[in-house]
């Protein structure tokens, strides 16, 4: 581990406004809020494959990012981003919705397995399990069936 501060904020979700609303889009509420409270503007790369946008909290400088390749395929546009500045994953931080926890709880913890998260199984594929996650509750519909919607 490097011990360096964070310079990328991930926000794990799908892109698109039939998505937008739905409880998998946690991650990028989280961003979008830092986005709103920092005065950053997310654009399109093609080349990270999401939406960036860069943020100042205090003296530090974040990138955020919105991986718009779908939840499941969401490590590429991580390792792209990550790959182009040189940045080691512990200096990543991902966000994401998690079923286990009740609504508005968070758990921010550094490395592990995915748990059953595609988004974090793409993501450990492609840059391994070394990166902070911010686990935000979104409890659970109650019945197997309604997990995706």
């Amino acid at each position: 581990m490097s011990g360096l501060p964070l310079r990328i904020v991930v926000g794990l979700g799908n892109p698109g406004p039939e998505h937008q609303l739905t409880r998998h889009n946690a991650g990028y509420w989280f961003v979008d809020l830092l986005a709103r409270r920092h005065g950053g503007e997310f654009r399109d790369y093609r080349k990270y494959s999401g939406e960036t946008a860069s943020i100042k909290i205090g003296e530090h400088e974040l990138t955020l990012l919105k991986p718009t390749t779908y939840m499941n395929r969401s490590g590429l546009s991580i390792r792209q981003l990550a790959d182009f500045f040189k940045i080691p994953p512990d200096q990543i931080l991902v966000a994401h919705d998690e079923m286990d926890l009740s609504v508005g709880a968070v758990r921010l913890k550094l490395a592990g397995g995915h748990g059953g998260h595609n988004g974090l199984r793409d993501t450990i594929a492609h840059i391994g399990e070394n990166f902070w996650r911010l686990r935000v509750g979104v409890g659970h519909p109650g019945n197997k069936a309604d997990v995706i919607d």
